[in-house]
């Protein structure tokens, strides 16, 4: 009974790997790592799995999710064949650096060089791969303090869809003077295109993890601008019960109606001269009276006087339709802001303005 049970195991994993496992000789590299990895658990695992690349963690997931069902047996031999490995004097690790490291002892660099690029493809072609698959915004927010030169040379390496979204993003003058570069550009020293990926690697892609979940913090409070008041109270409050730090980063990058009493006296106006009375009125109703007095003082006398006596006239109004009414004041600022009309800041920004 005991066979049977095992035969039927190994007839189970051999459906999911596609071919009978009749041996650990059969299990392929990264399913042995995909179970390896299952059985350190988060733990023990985690320090490899942060030293992975991302195409090698792809990898690793891919295979890990076809595995099935997998014997005991199985594991404590992967585990026993792993140590047994790690473990024999003078085990040796075959991989492109160590390949590298050898050959330079026996040729010259120059030579070398070329047939290491022979082998794994133009030298930092998956930098320009991740970086193309980077959000464009979050390209152009790190790239928007580069050099025009450096720039040039990131975009001619990306794809050309990529580049025109990232370009779109940086500030027209900016943008135009990169083009420039780009047209100009000869071909660029392979030392100095070496020190732009180093440099990628060191201060962008190994950072792009915690730049990630800042952007996700940045989509979640555009969410949560965007629901009704009594939704984001209910959604914020049970956040703040199980993840005070979040529901704290997400309150401070929300842009609420009260952050409008925030903007300059030009920016205000201008967002004034832009909103139906009705709108503002709705929108007004239920605010603070300081939130009141600031939009009343940047307004002419008489079109305050109106707004005063509008307000005073309204009767009751539903709750959604006040706050559809801000939202769309908010939504209008935002895009204000996007063309440059207006600058807004919030109200604990330590930014200055000349």
């Amino acid at each position: 009974m005991a066979q049977i049970e095992e035969i039927e195991e190994t007839n189970a994993l051999a459906v999911h790997l596609g071919t009978p496992v009749t041996s650990l000789d059969e299990i392929s590299g990264q399913e042995r790592a995909a179970i390896l990895l299952l059985s350190l658990g988060k733990d023990y695992g985690e320090p490899v799995w942060e030293s992975l690349e991302d195409d090698e963690i792809a990898e690793i997931s891919i295979a890990m999710s076809k595995l099935g069902k997998v014997t005991t047996d199985q594991v404590e031999e992967i585990l026993a064949r792993f140590i047994s490995d790690m473990s024999i004097s003078g085990a040796m690790m075959g991989n492109f650096e160590s390949t590298e490291n050898l050959l330079k002892q026996i040729l010259p660099e120059d030579r070398v060089n070329l047939i290491m690029e022979g082998i794994r493809g133009p030298a930092g072609r998956n930098m320009w791969e991740k970086l193309s698959n980077v959000q464009a915004h979050i390209l152009a927010n790190y790239l928007k303090n580069e050099y025009p030169q450096t720039i040039a040379v990131i975009l001619s390496k990306i794809n050309p869809d990529h580049a025109a979204k990232v370009l779109s993003l940086l500030q027209d003058d900016f943008s135009l003077e990169v083009i420039q570069r780009m047209l100009a550009m000869e071909a660029v020293q392979k030392e100095i295109l070496e020190k732009i990926e180093s440099t990628l690697r060191k201060e962008f892609i190994s950072n792009l993890s915690s730049t990630n979940q800042t952007f996700a913090h940045e989509t979640m409070a555009s969410i949560f601008n965007n629901f009704d008041r009594q939704t984001e109270a209910l959604f914020m409050g049970k956040l703040e019960e199980i993840d005070r730090d979040s529901a704290e980063k997400i309150k401070n990058l929300m842009f609420t109606f009260d952050d409008l009493s925030n903007l300059d006296s030009s920016s205000i106006q201008t967002l004034l001269r832009t909103i139906d009375n009705d709108v503002l009125a709705l929108a007004m109703k239920g605010t603070s009276d300081q939130i009141k007095d600031f939009f009343l003082s940047n307004m002419s006398q008489r079109a305050a006087d109106l707004l005063r006596d509008e307000l005073e006239n309204m009767g009751p109004v539903r709750l959604s339709d006040v706050d559809e009414a801000q939202a769309a004041m908010i939504n209008k600022a935002k895009d204000l802001e996007a063309t440059g009309e207006i600058i807004i800041s919030k109200g604990d920004s330590t930014e200055e303005f000349i």
